[in-house]
């Protein structure tokens, strides 16, 4: 038989898991503009019945419900979603970083304006053919010498700023670099702190939460796998445990080193993760005759922070994310060692070799000359090493002398026909090369914009999808309160009925006559 006070006890069960279930919506409402917050709920679940199964009571025909109580408290997540979305936005990170830097090249060539190097040889060809028209006028002269100065200090700028926009790039590979090992070493932390928590029984909920932030905020560096690993101990159902992570390549294929081995960036098993050492040349921003790049970074060693594992050298290049994107722009070589168009290196190059068609050329006619005293012309430019274009300027005895422009070819002073010669040269040798250098590099942009803005969009629909999984509705949560409080009532109202029913048998029962 059923105790006197099992319908308190079971009214009391009732209230408890209602409230209960209050104070997670609670915590729901709290944390719905929490970053990474997966919003809970409490799983009922029916409490033994009474009698149980082994025992005989004859004078009860079925077994009496014991009441509810909350099993635990479940985040509501969709791992499938989590890593569709950590794909997606490797792809993103990588054209964000390509689309950034090809952008600021796209802005330092600066065309067409007013201050471009079009605009500054514009210029420079048109006071060539004002002189040749006044082949004797000083002033005329002055001008060219003038704006040969501004051209060649064009060349100059340009040089110098892509190799401090380089320097930049690489001081940001650097700062990525130590965020990712951060990241690591934090991943690596709430893997040991769950690994406490799970076998006691208890569901982490909220380290799982900020372990799945930091695995998002990797993911947009490098591409990865998550492996949940099977909880230890006396684990919750409901537990996810611990985790290994794996870098993925391009085709969503683990990595391996050099012994054909699965790169593990974290080890759930152990406890332990990889520490990344993105080795460089003593100098990021050198090039050498040719224009390549002699600081190549990419080559990436990977080692255990515990020390207890073996390195592994890797083309961190392979994995797309952000830190690809960026030692692509810097290095100017792809994952296969494949020279890339649109890089840092690859631009310096072209525009050296501009630099130096450019110059070669006009000196070569220049020679042909004849300067306003009858002298052969010398060289109008010069070139003093590499890179060519940080080097470009005006010859001193020109920039001394403008009599020195050789503007004749016939001797005479009144001759400018050298003069109309060299500012052929811009049609005949510039132009073509200078606008398909302008074209190809914003081709190069617009393609990037377009796959970063796809990509974007692709992760964006995989986040949106599981964001109505996983994310705090308000007005869910302002029905699911006004049920738990009802229940709760409900719940308090049972223990009066069962109060008064207690009460008349205690204090009135055998009281006869009052």
């Amino acid at each position: 038989m059923t105790s006197t006070f099992h319908g308190l006890e079971t009214a009391l069960r009732g209230m408890r898991t209602q409230q209960a279930a209050l104070h997670t919506t609670g915590h729901n409402i709290s944390n719905a503009n929490t970053e990474g917050y997966s919003r809970q709920r409490v799983n009922f679940g029916q409490t033994e019945p009474y009698p149980a199964a082994a025992r005989n009571a004859p004078e009860i025909p079925g077994q009496i419900g014991t009441g509810v109580q909350a099993d635990f408290v479940q985040r509501i997540r969709e791992g499938y979603l989590d890593q569709q979305f950590r794909g997606e936005n490797a792809q993103s990170g990588y054209w964000e970083a390509r689309h950034s830097s090809l952008e600021r090249m796209e802005g330092l060539l600066n065309e067409p304006s007013d201050q471009g190097l079009s605009s500054k040889m514009n210029q420079f060809y048109d006071a060539l053919q004002d002189l040749s028209a006044n082949p004797e006028d000083s002033g005329a002269r002055a001008v060219v010498k003038e704006r040969g100065i501004a051209l060649a200090d064009s060349f100059n700028y340009m040089s110098d700023k892509l190799s401090s926009n380089k320097a930049d790039l690489a001081n940001q590979i650097g700062t990525n670099e130590k965020e990712i090992n951060s990241i690591l070493s934090n991943i690596n932390s709430v893997n040991k702190q769950i690994g406490s928590v799970e076998p006691n029984g208890q569901i982490p909920n909220d380290l799982y939460d900020e372990r799945d932030r930091l695995l998002d905020d990797l993911s947009k560096r490098m591409n990865i796998e998550v492996e949940n690993l099977e909880p230890e101990g006396l684990a919750n159902s409901a537990a996810e445990g611990k985790v290994n992570v794996y870098l993925l390549n391009g085709e969503g294929e683990r990595m391996t080193d050099g012994d054909g081995n699965d790169i593990k960036l974290i080890d759930g098993n152990n406890l332990d993760h990889r520490t990344i050492d993105i080795e460089s040349g003593s100098d990021n921003t050198e090039t050498n005759t040719s224009g390549e790049d002699n600081g190549r970074m990419g080559n990436v060693q990977l080692s255990w922070e515990s020390g207890s594992g073996s390195t592994a050298d890797i083309d961190i290049k392979k994995s797309p994310g952000s830190l690809a994107g960026m030692l692509e722009m810097h290095d100017g070589k792809n994952a296969a060692g494949e020279d890339l168009s649109g890089t840092y290196p690859d631009l310096m190059s072209k525009l050296n070799e501009l630099a130096y068609n450019f110059a070669s050329n006009f000196n070569t006619q220049h020679e042909k000359g004849t300067d306003l005293n009858g002298d052969d012309g010398g060289n109008f430019f010069t070139v003093s090493g590499t890179p060519e274009a940080a080097t470009i300027s005006v010859a001193e005895d020109i920039k001394e002398n403008p009599d020195k422009i050789a503007a004749s070819l016939d001797g005479n002073a009144g001759d400018g026909s050298n003069a109309t010669e060299l500012s052929n040269i811009k049609s005949d040798h510039f132009d073509e090369e200078y606008q398909s250098l302008i074209g190809e590099y914003g081709v190069e942009t617009s393609e990037a914009k377009q796959m970063m803005d796809n990509s974007a969009t692709l992760r964006d629909n995989v986040d949106s999808r599981r964001m109505e999984v996983s994310s705090v509705s308000l007005d869910e949560e302002m029905t699911n309160m006004i049920q738990f409080q009802q229940a709760y009532n409900a719940a308090a109202r049972n223990i009066t009925a069962v109060d008064e029913m207690l009460d008349r048998i205690i204090n009135n029962m055998g009281r006869v006559g009052i």
